[in-house]
């Protein structure tokens, strides 16, 4: 059974997640989510901005598993921000997604009319369409900017987040109000120098598991929500199964001088929010 970890808003979130980023929708993500769901996951991870909402809702429809059981994120795109927008777009997502709530809805990227999308994720939340709102993307430097002008404090926000990069700063800003860290890329992408790393290759082979599995123990006892997202059925079992060994503080501590600061993204960087609003049109095919 996967670990559960409790919010900042009273509800609680599996502490392993599926992610279904560029995994297309061709038929691939309602497989891949299927087969997710049949492993054990209870968590999935979708997006406006993936375009494939519409195969993970019906991935959870055919599983026969009860709705309640599983729980559901997606986010909104920037594109969609604007108040009146963001407010159709949250309906317009439950039924496409064949779902009466979702537990967790994001504002994907910190630009644009940020605090208009805010009101109306609030005014959802309120209505029983989400049950836990929050952030993706958030910098310390947005986070400063916008959360003060917001009502609801997020329970989570979504950033990249592997033992290369890991939030330091961030972290300290989220801890003074219980906000949850989410880890996208939680195994750097599947970066070969990450998982040949002499400190994780050593520690896989002390605990009998793969590389992957010592790096996602590690975030989550550091207590990160983790959604590494895999195509194979194999590596969906071993990435959550990381809840019968316990690395020591000496060992957390080993892999936390693996930190270089920086990930590959960078949301603080000039012209990513203005790239980002022409490079994915979510509306094209509509």
């Amino acid at each position: 059974m996967t670990k559960l970890v409790k919010l900042n808003d009273g509800n609680t979130i599996p502490a392993i997640g599926f992610g279904v980023f560029q995994i297309p929708a061709d038929g691939s993500t309602y497989k891949a989510v299927k087969e997710a769901l049949e492993v054990g996951y209870r968590h999935i991870d979708t997006a406006q901005a993936y375009f494939n909402e519409k195969e993970v809702g019906d991935a959870i429809k055919d599983s026969g598993i009860p709705r309640e059981e599983i729980f559901v994120t997606s986010k909104l795109w920037i594109q969609d921000f604007p108040y009146e927008i963001a407010k159709a777009t949250i309906d317009k997502t439950l039924e496409k997604m064949g779902l009466d709530y979702l537990d967790l809805y994001l504002l994907h990227q910190p630009y644009g009319e940020v605090e208009e999308a805010w009101c109306a994720l609030e005014e959802a939340k309120a209505e029983g369409k989400i049950k836990s709102i929050g952030v993706s993307n958030f910098t310390p430097n947005f986070w400063n900017k916008f959360i003060p002008n917001f009502k609801t404090m997020p329970a989570i926000n979504q950033v990249e987040f592997n033992p290369y990069f890991q939030q330091k700063e961030l972290r300290e800003v989220l801890s003074k109000d219980n906000v949850r860290l989410e880890a996208w890329a939680p195994l750097g992408q599947g970066s070969p120098e990450l998982f040949q790393e002499e400190i994780i290759t050593t520690l896989a082979e002390k605990y009998n598991k793969d590389a992957g599995q010592i790096i996602l123990r590690f975030e989550n006892q550091e207590g990160i929500i983790s959604l590494p997202k895999s195509t194979k059925q194999a590596r969906m079992i071993t990435n959550k199964d990381i809840f019968d060994f316990e690395l020591t503080e000496e060992e957390m501590n080993s892999i936390r001088t693996l930190d270089k600061g920086k990930g590959n993204h960078d949301p603080d960087a000039p012209g990513v929010g203005e790239y980002l609003l022409t490079a994915y049109d979510i509306h094209a095919n509509e």
